[in-house]
């Protein structure tokens, strides 16, 4: 299922996308694709797999440390793709990883990561003054470059972006790293409308959020949500992660009774 697709589905349903994130690795390579494949049998529309990379300049604490773990494990790219491969497809797929690591797969990079069943790749230390090669590439192995706005961007950034970028924007709801947080920002909706007025694209939000509450709040303004170090502090604790999921998936219904 490509992201359009997905997206068409969810509105469908009167709902906005849930994306939950697992560190590719993290706590080892099996299990990491079981929480993948678990996410989407407790009802997530697509799973966002985080590539360790030494250097995680948007990742905050918790991230990194899955990452430095995973690193530590021996975790290897090409293994992990291969791994990938290798398990049926239950919901779209995206990559989120650092341009070095994309660039480090060499020249066949997106016939890799199509060939493991990834639909899209996040890159956020992609300039968009850059992007447009690496966004063609992508297209070439059907796969969709997804740009990052901040809440910092000019409408006329945002504008170039949203021409740009493939499949969805990614919204960072906060100026800062990832991790969870205890309350969502409450000028996200505010941010989300103004992303809106420059793109067509859907709009996915993230950094931050972290319980059901923090999606309730954005369902009017955003297509998609997707939670991160939450769900990798449940994963390191031992938490009910299918349980976790369904909470989060219930609160992405548009309109409620």
């Amino acid at each position: 299922m490509t992201m359009a697709r997905m997206f068409e589905t969810t509105r469908a349903r009167n709902q906005i996308a849930l994306i939950p994130y697992v560190t590719a690795g993290f706590p080892d390579l099996g299990k990491s694709l079981d929480f993948i494949a678990a996410a989407a049998d407790a009802g997530a529309d697509a799973v966002e797999i985080g590539l360790p990379f030494s250097d995680p300049v948007a990742d905050g604490p918790t991230i990194q440390f899955a990452a430095h773990e995973a690193l530590q494990n021996g975790f290897k790219t090409r293994t992990f793709l291969e791994a990938l491969a290798a398990r049926p497809r239950p919901c779209p797929l995206i990559l989120m990883t650092y341009l070095n690591p994309l660039l480090a797969l060499g020249p066949g990079a997106f016939r890799l990561l199509a060939a493991a069943g990834l639909c899209a790749v996040v890159v956020p230390d992609l300039p968009e003054e850059e992007a447009a090669e690496v966004i063609e590439e992508g297209a070439r192995s059907g796969i969709d470059v997804v740009l990052l706005v901040a809440p910092t961007s000019s409408d006329e950034r945002l504008r170039r972006i949203g021409a740009l970028s493939r499949g969805f924007v990614y919204v960072v709801g906060v100026v800062g790293t990832t991790g969870a947080r205890r309350e969502a920002d409450p000028q996200l909706p505010q941010i989300l409308n103004r992303v809106r007025s420059t793109t067509p694209l859907p709009l996915v939000a993230g950094f931050g959020l972290s319980d059901p509450s923090h999606i309730e709040a954005i369902t009017a303004s955003a297509d998609g949500a997707i939670v991160g170090s939450r769900l990798v502090d449940a994963i390191r604790g031992g938490e009910d992660f299918a349980a976790l999921i369904r909470s989060f998936k219930q609160a992405t219904r548009r309109t409620r009774c």
